[in-house]
């Protein structure tokens, strides 16, 4: 990470640098998650060159795992289909990304970064060799391309598919206590807040009372997206999940083609999706940690171990 974080800083003339670089402790600008098409800190991708531009993506591909950096890319290749889909009347282009590094990475024990832009928000937190990415957030619009009844395009397959499997594995008392809600809500609730919610009610089935199978799907979802992140970083996200009680909770219709949403809560845990908008073909999800995004964690570890 230092050292694409350096070369791509390296890359930079004197405005640019500006626009790539904050301090770290310059909190609004760190503590920060958007998704949608607006305003955001960072130098764009379409303001490097060819090699400035390999080395954002190779910072970006230090923190994901291999698919998880694949549905990355799909997914800012999926802005030259909406910006098709759309006319082209707001100019959407798959280099509108943004990176912001906080920080020195060469010389400080704290620093970190940031690559964002539509339905992309991956933030890494650097203390010492200690590492916390979150919030993760990756989205799609159109969550699904097809042709002829066959997705040609459909990025975050295994984030509905999962999910959809856990709730047929579901007793029908379990299901009734997972279904929270006849409506699925517009958007993920931790929205683009720089806090998440530590406790949303009501909570949906805890984890406890599932059977074998659905216990697994369960897992199985929640490692779906703990396996966004390279598998060093996803092992210490699982390590710091065992203790404690994990929910489900779903929202809206069961029927696939409807708006639909769901999430995950535990301890230090909130897992999001929401599909909802644009005909229930338009997704976003996210993986944030709700007393320690922003690497809050490693920083608190960081400081007691100096003393």
């Amino acid at each position: 990470m230092r050292r694409y974080a350096g070369e791509l800083l390296g890359r930079l003339d004197d405005d640019r640098a500006a626009q790539a670089r904050r301090d770290f402790d310059d909190d609004r600008a760190r503590r920060w998650i958007e998704y949608r098409p607006e305003p955001r800190p960072g130098v764009s991708l379409a303001d490097l060159d060819p090699a400035g531009r390999k080395a954002a993506h190779q910072l970006l591909a230090c923190a994901l795992s291999t698919h998880a950096f694949a549905q990355a890319a799909g997914i800012m290749a999926l802005e030259e289909v909406l910006d098709r889909a759309e006319g082209g009347r707001r100019g959407r282009h798959s280099d509108d990304y943004r990176v912001v590094v906080f920080g020195e990475p060469a010389h400080d024990d704290r620093w970190g970064w940031r690559f964002e832009g539509h339905h992309l928000s991956v933030s890494v937190t650097v203390a010492g060799e200690l590492v916390s990415a979150a919030p993760v957030f990756l989205g799609a619009n159109p969550a699904t391309v097809s042709y002829a009844g066959r997705p040609v395009s459909r990025p975050l397959a295994p984030e509905e598919d999962v999910a959809r499997a856990l709730l047929d594995a579901l007793s029908p008392e379990q299901l009734r206590q997972a279904v929270v809600a006849d409506t699925a809500p517009d958007d993920i609730i931790s929205y683009t807040r720089p806090q998440a919610p530590e406790r949303t009610e009501p909570l949906g089935v805890p984890a406890a009372q599932l059977g074998a199978t659905a216990r697994a799907l369960l897992d199985h979802l929640l490692a779906v997206y703990l396996d966004r992140l390279r598998p060093e970083l996803a092992a210490a996200e699982t390590a710091r999940l065992r203790e404690g009680e994990l929910h489900f909770a779903w929202a809206g219709p069961v029927r696939p083609g409807h708006g639909h949403y769901y999430r995950i809560q535990g301890p230090d845990l909130l897992v999001e999706y929401d599909n909802t908008q644009n005909g229930a073909n338009h997704a976003h999800t996210v993986l944030r940690r709700p007393r320690s995004d922003f690497g809050d964690d490693v920083l608190a570890r960081h400081y007691a171990s100096a003393g």
